[in-house]
């Protein structure tokens, strides 16, 4: 009788799912038997959740013939994994996933050879199963779950997903390009909270938490699990009470059926929590942060152990959605240049051996840095101490690496640096140590680069005079003739057409733009214009000789992009600054005409400010104003001809992979020689940032790019649209008039809303909004010229207080 019932609570769950498929509908169902190949084009290669959003399989290495099992979203085209297998390497091409009976999932290789398995199972497996949650799982004879990724996480967890165990919870990968070694950075459910730690590998020593979720209830209610609520979408801590405590209150709540969510503890330390759109326009569609922390992990509780974030001898700098920039000193370069958080090394060695002080001094010169600060690596306090000693003093002492000066205190530090970071609300400097005659000196006995050039040459001229005069005459064609296609080629780099125009730029095929675009495929941005193409060119010979770029497509009426093309080539041909976007080369064939720049991987500053993703930091749009200052400064003053840009607007500046402001868009640009002043000239520009003497049909000057750049820095400062009809209250809506009347109203703090960073630094906030009002004068001459407006951005002239900028408009009053 025992037997029998034993046999029908085994069958019970099979006929279950044989005979009542319904109760599974939102699983699909994966028969002992079962397996997928990794890369094999006649075999299945995973398999599909019931929707059709997640897949379970094998997906292939990026550069390499190897795979890992992994689960991934599988209707969006970056196919970003949720879990992967950290058990075993990369396998090879051909291996095989299969679902047994009695050791669950096992791989084995192309020839057979066992690789890995979910491990011997109690009760026998029936079946595997995935959900729609993109859990992956399998339930043994009595319909328990075996195994399942929900329960082994790796770097993210999902809606749905309850992770209860103590201890370990999510492990970081291992950098950006390694998916399947582990990162040092933790997430833990430790001590009834949430923390966020990291470990000295190859060890497992933990150092202190870098965050730790408040824990305020914790001694009343301990801390069971940790999950993602599959309805109100928060990240929570599971009290013993059944209480969940969310970690994220007061995000932007997104709807499940309209987007994809995910949360993930990113390679550099940063959890965040991402969203993206399920029913948006392809070309739209990407992760967004809508949470994160730590809010700044470069100068958090990570200081006090270990490297820091970015590694030794490294610094930090916050970027985009919160995630560290990490960089090298001057004199300093990466260790490892395939994993750039492993740190840097000095490129020269400084010992202790020397017996005279003062020729280390003369070795030596020492590099100025602002701004920035390695605070655990301390090892001498001197005070007080004038900045002039401290620096003698560093550079006299075989031990140190960099003296930080502030105040009447300087600090010494040697190496390894830790901890690097930029502190940008301190007046101490930084000087960093380096050998004054390159990386290394040169030994004695070793020959110059001179002397091997004198060598050369004798021993050629060894040759001809002891060579034939027949040989003579051919070797001296053959010389002439180098000459002569390597002069060639410089030429054919050059532009001269019918209108003049002489600029040291590629000029490229049509073809080879098409090819280089794909056939204008992926489109990076429309202009007046034209439209902007991501495409890659060959810059050399080589398999990495390849670089992205945007190429522009002008697609106007023909004598409209002649004439637009022919002033972009011109101004920008003749330009180079760092704040200007470089242009690279051009098409000018037959009615084609295409203009190629350099790729600014982070795109406009109006998808920066203005985007779904969170708000850029204080610091970032600080520097970003500075940025776009010094270029338009560049095109009024330190050009050889004066450049009026005429459509400084956030959707014409962009950035690169630092987040470093470049202007862009010369098209609408308007020359002045050396005698002018002032031109006239159509109306130009867009709506909102026009200055208001291009209605008055009076001359226009260098200030029209002044009145612009006011109305840009009030959006750089209160991130938001100059104008902006959905705000609530009228008198929001045009930003220049609710900036004068905060500032009037010494309300200044009502721009920025609870942006505390801003806040904390309020001196340098009110400075900005001064100078913005200023530039928005609408009599020109009130304007100061752009070396004024940077003189007093940067607080080397006090600012003083500004009229009403309106004074021919309403002005409400108090």
């Amino acid at each position: 009788m025992a037997s029998l019932f034993r046999g029908l609570s085994r069958l019970i769950p099979i006929l279950c799912i044989l005979l009542f498929p319904h109760i599974a509908i939102s699983q699909t169902n994966i028969t002992v038997g079962s397996f997928i190949v990794a890369g094999d084009d006649k075999a299945p290669g995973h398999w599909l959740s019931p929707s059709g959003d997640f897949a379970f399989g094998f997906s292939q290495v990026e550069n390499s013939d190897s795979f890992l099992l992994t689960t991934w979203f599988d209707k969006i085209p970056e196919k970003t994994s949720v879990w992967l297998n950290r058990e075993i390497d990369p396998v090879p091409r051909g291996s095989r996933l299969e679902v047994t009976s009695d050791r669950g999932l096992v791989i084995n290789d192309h020839k057979g050879g066992f690789l890995w398995s979910t491990g011997t199972v109690v009760s026998r497996v029936t079946h595997g199963f995935f959900e729609d949650s993109g859990n992956f799982g399998l339930r043994d004879e009595y319909f328990e779950t075996s195994w399942e990724t929900f329960d082994n996480p790796t770097d993210t967890i999902l809606p749905g997903q309850e992770i209860r165990k103590n201890g370990v919870i999510l492990i970081s990968r291992g950098s950006g390009s390694n998916v399947s070694g582990e990162g040092r950075f933790r997430l833990y459910l430790k001590n009834r909270t949430v923390q966020l730690k990291t470990v000295n590998l190859p060890g497992s020593y933990e150092n202190e938490p870098y965050y730790s979720s408040n824990g305020s209830d914790a001694s009343t209610n301990p801390a069971t699990a940790v999950g993602f609520n599959r309805s109100t979408r928060y990240i929570y801590i599971l009290r013993q009470n059944g209480v969940q405590s969310p970690l994220n209150l007061g995000i932007k709540v997104v709807s499940s059926q309209d987007y994809y969510l995910r949360a993930t503890l990113e390679f550099d330390g940063v959890f965040i929590q991402y969203s993206y759109p399920k029913n948006v326009s392809a070309g739209k569609r990407k992760w967004s942060a809508i949470w994160l922390v730590p809010d700044n992990i470069c100068v958090g509780n990570l200081t006090t152990k270990g490297s820091g974030v970015c590694g030794y001898n490294r610094i930090c700098k916050l970027g985009v959605n919160k995630r560290p920039k990490c960089q090298c000193p001057r004199g300093f370069s990466l260790l490892n240049q395939s994993d750039e958080y492993t740190g840097c090394i000095p490129n020269f060695s400084q010992g202790c051996r020397v017996v005279d002080p003062s020729s280390s001094q003369d070795e030596f010169v020492l590099d100025e840095v602002a701004n920035i600060n390695w605070p655990t690596s301390d090892y001498e306090r001197l005070q007080p101490f004038g900045e002039d000693d401290c620096k003698d003093s560093c550079l006299r002492d075989c031990m140190c690496a960099v003296a930080i000066f502030g105040g009447d205190m300087c600090w010494k530090k040697k190496l390894p640096l830790s901890n690097g970071r930029y502190e940008f609300n301190t007046s101490s400097k930084a000087f960093v140590k380096m050998r004054k005659y390159g990386s290394e000196p040169q030994s004695p006995g070793s020959p110059s680069s001179g002397s091997n050039d004198d060598n050369a040459l004798i021993i050629a001229g060894s040759v001809l005079l002891g060579s034939s005069v027949f040989l003579n005459f051919m070797l001296m064609g053959a010389v002439g003739l180098g000459f002569f296609l390597i002069y060639q080629k410089k030429l054919s780099r050059i532009f001269m057409d019918e209108s003049g125009l002489d600029v040291n730029i590629r000029c490229f095929k049509y073809r080879e733009l098409e090819d280089a675009t794909n056939g204008f495929k992926e489109e990076l941005g429309r202009g007046s214009f034209g439209i902007v193409y991501r495409g890659d060119i060959e810059v050399g010979n080589g398999s990495n000789s390849r670089t992205e770029v945007a190429i522009k497509k002008l697609d106007r009426l023909f004598q409209e992009s002649e004439r637009e093309f022919k002033t972009e080539v011109l101004v920008i041909g003749q330009t180079h600054h760092k704040n200007l976007v470089r242009l690279l080369g051009y098409c000018n064939e037959g009615q084609n005409r295409l203009l190629v720049y350099e790729y600014l991987s982070n795109g406009t500053l109006a998808c920066f400010l203005f985007g779904d993703e969170m708000k850029p930091s204080w610091e970032q749009r600080v520097q970003i104003a500075v940025d776009v200052g010094k270029g338009l400064l560049y095109l009024h003053e330190e050009c050889s001809t004066q450049i009026i840009h005429c459509d400084i607007k956030p959707q014409n500046i962009l950035l690169d992979e630092n987040y470093g402001a470049k202007i862009s868009d010369f098209g609408l640009a308007k020359l002045l020689l050396l005698s002018q002043t002032h031109t006239n000239t159509a109306i130009r520009g867009t709506r909102g940032y026009v200055a208001p003497e291009w209605f008055r049909n009076s001359p226009i000057t260098v200030k029209v790019d002044v009145y612009s750049f006011g109305v840009l820095l009030l959006e750089i400062l209160c991130c938001r649209r100059s104008v902006d009809i959905e705000i609530g209250g009228e008198d929001k809506m045009i930003l220049a008039d609710w900036a004068y009347d905060c500032y009037r109203e010494k309300t200044i703090d009502a721009l920025v809303e609870n942006d505390e960073e801003a806040l904390s630094d309020f001196k340098r906030l009110e400075r900005f909004v001064m100078v913005a009002i200023w530039c928005i004068q609408e009599d020109p001459s009130l304007r100061p010229t752009m070396k004024k407006v940077m003189l007093m951005l940067e607080g080397i002239i006090q600012v003083s207080i500004p009229p009403c900028p309106f004074p021919f408009s309403t002005i409400s009053t108090v």
